[in-house]
């Protein structure tokens, strides 16, 4: 297997892509704290180009809680373990200044899209990964990126600024990864308590009825009682749930609405805030 490389400045990026065409080029964007979530991804992106690449840095700008970014785990020699045996070629694990060598002041309008759920709950957080995604996209000139449906929203928002600025990349969804016990996985998980990880699978047990309670009871009616179920465990506090339009993130209020709809929400548990989503239809 041929050596993966690890950059981390522009030129290096620039001088590893070199004869690489566009059209080969697939592209996993990342955090970093790597799961097996992550390495699906990778390993999707490996079956579908010639060269892929993927970024690990941890983006100052979508972190409305600065806690939360100083609390975010860091594992990069763990990271680059699972990425080279996921079968990446190249790394780039940029600092900040290598983003953002001058403060990004770009405002983005999703129109409604960024405006609900997430975005009304975490006020500026899509704005700042629209930053971050639209400059890796512009280092790295994938012509395939991966993201992973555990982000549902954050998707529609990626495929919102694409259009926006006329990137030319193929936006790839892919299934949200689930531990044997159904909790999505998710860098945030290493930080739950063990009490709360114990806790942490009823959401998905919960969300995993709503296809079928559909057939009796309205999108308002199956709101209120996946928020009763989750909070039935002391542990959880749902933060939302909304059946949403796949598309454009609007609720629905009744199933005829819209051909395509989830179900998403966010669930606190102690200091850690988990979010899962689910096809109703």
């Amino acid at each position: 297997m041929k050596n993966m490389k690890v950059v981390n400045t522009v030129a290096d990026l620039n001088a590893a892509l070199a004869n690489t065409p566009k059209e080969g080029v697939g592209f996993v964007p990342t955090m970093g704290a790597l799961h097996a979530g992550h390495r699906s991804l990778v390993e999707r992106a490996r079956k579908e180009n010639n060269t892929v690449v993927v970024s690990v840095f941890v983006n100052p700008t979508q972190f409305n809680d600065k806690n939360d970014l100083k609390n975010y785990p860091r594992t990069p020699e763990a990271d680059c373990a699972i990425l080279e045996a996921a079968g990446a070629d190249i790394v780039f694990m940029p600092t900040v200044e290598v983003i953002y060598p001058e403060p990004d002041t770009r405002q983005f309008d999703f129109g409604l899209v960024d405006k609900v759920m997430e975005g009304a709950t975490r006020p500026g957080h899509f704005n700042g990964v629209a930053q971050v995604v639209s400059r890796l996209f512009d280092l790295v000139r994938p012509a395939r990126a991966y993201f992973g449906e555990k982000d549902f929203q954050q998707i529609a928002v990626i495929k919102a600024m694409v259009e926006q600025l006329a990137i030319d990349v193929e936006i790839v969804e892919c299934a949200i990864v689930r531990g044997e016990d159904g909790l999505a996985l998710s860098s945030r998980n290493e930080l739950l308590t063990p009490e709360h990880r114990k806790a942490a699978p009823h959401i998905y047990a919960t969300i995993s009825q709503c296809a079928e309670k559909m057939a009796s009871m309205t999108p308002a009616e199956l709101t209120a009682w996946v928020v009763a179920t989750i909070d039935s465990n002391p542990l959880l506090k749902t933060i939302y749930f909304e059946a949403v339009d796949a598309r454009t993130m609007q609720r629905v209020e009744k199933w005829s609405d819209s051909e395509r709809i989830q179900g998403c929400c966010a669930v606190q548990a102690g200091n850690i805030r988990l979010i899962d989503n689910i096809k109703i239809k």
